[in-house]
């Protein structure tokens, strides 16, 4: 089983994407868990027809132990997706973090991982600060970490963090597949952010585009792949699938998290390129090689 935790800022349009993805591999034949990781729990109404699922969390407090079973909360989706929600606390009570470290215990557990599944996903907030959203980056759950951003400053910033969490769990190991372009319909977007990409050593895997048959699909409660398969939108998910399909087979192809100081962030935020006329990095006050290698 290869496990793939997807992060981002919130509001970056993480979780549709998630959901389009898990539908992607499962179309191509793959056995698939999408787990959410956000206290909205939403991640996976788009797989459930619009249903909004009950939660890991919800079913914890109300199930005595000695009735609690995994099947209760796993939900079967669109193409054959099996659905959790990890859910949250009420507002302003309790910290949704441990609300992670308590479902993925519920989980480990009753043996999720004993389900057959070629993949596992991970729909996870980008607050890697708290140790309960940092849970997915650890070695023993996530394989690869796939970022989503757009050319706004805070969602780089936050993927900026992404990485930084990501080195401070296993000191560099290649974990980071890439990152995914939601476009927001900003000038200059992608240029923007392939300035982060190439200043961290990333590449970017697919660019989704500004669209409004996203809003039309989930009107209807449903993926963009099944509502407009093979619109433009459409074959950039699939690109996001393929990638990590690719990188299962082959997990050399994976790369090493390398964040940016916060001066070279500063120069991001500014539209300054982070190569100088000798094609090298500039990362804050220094310059380092750029390599080909991962």
């Amino acid at each position: 089983m290869f496990q793939v935790a997807i992060y981002g800022k919130g509001g970056i349009g993480k979780s549709t994407i998630s959901a389009n993805v898990s539908y992607s591999l499962a179309k191509m034949g793959k056995k698939v868990v999408q787990i959410g990781c956000d206290p909205k729990h939403d991640s996976t109404r788009l797989l459930l027809g619009g249903k909004v699922q009950s939660t890991v969390l919800d079913y914890l407090r109300r199930t005595p132990k000695e009735r609690r079973n995994l099947g209760d909360v796993v939900l079967p989706g669109s193409g054959g997706v099996d659905c959790i929600e990890a859910g949250g606390p009420e507002p302003g009570v309790g910290c949704a973090g441990r609300g992670i470290l308590t479902m993925f215990d519920f989980l480990d557990g009753e043996g999720l991982n004993d389900g057959g599944y070629d993949y596992k996903l991970y729909d996870v907030l980008g607050d890697v600060v708290c140790g309960g959203f940092a849970v997915p980056l650890r070695k023993g759950y996530a394989d690869a970490v796939y970022i989503v951003t757009s050319g706004e400053f805070m969602s780089l910033y936050a993927a900026n963090n992404i990485l930084k969490g990501l080195l401070n769990y296993d000191d560099g190991v290649p974990r980071v597949g890439g990152i995914v372009l939601n476009r927001r319909g900003m000038e200059n977007e992608f240029e923007y952010v392939k300035n982060f990409a190439d200043g961290v050593g990333l590449p970017i895997v697919a660019c989704i585009p500004r669209d409004p048959l996203f809003a039309d699909a989930e009107s209807r409660g449903v993926t963009l792949s099944e509502a407009h398969h093979g619109s433009e939108a459409d074959l950039a998910i699939k690109k996001i699938a393929e990638d990590i399909v690719a990188k299962s087979k082959d997990p050399s192809s994976l790369h090493r998290p390398r964040p940016l100081s916060d001066d070279a962030m500063d120069r991001v935020a500014k539209g300054v390129p982070l190569k100088n006329s000798k094609g090298w990095v500039i990362k804050g006050s220094s310059t380092q090689s750029r390599t080909t290698g991962r």
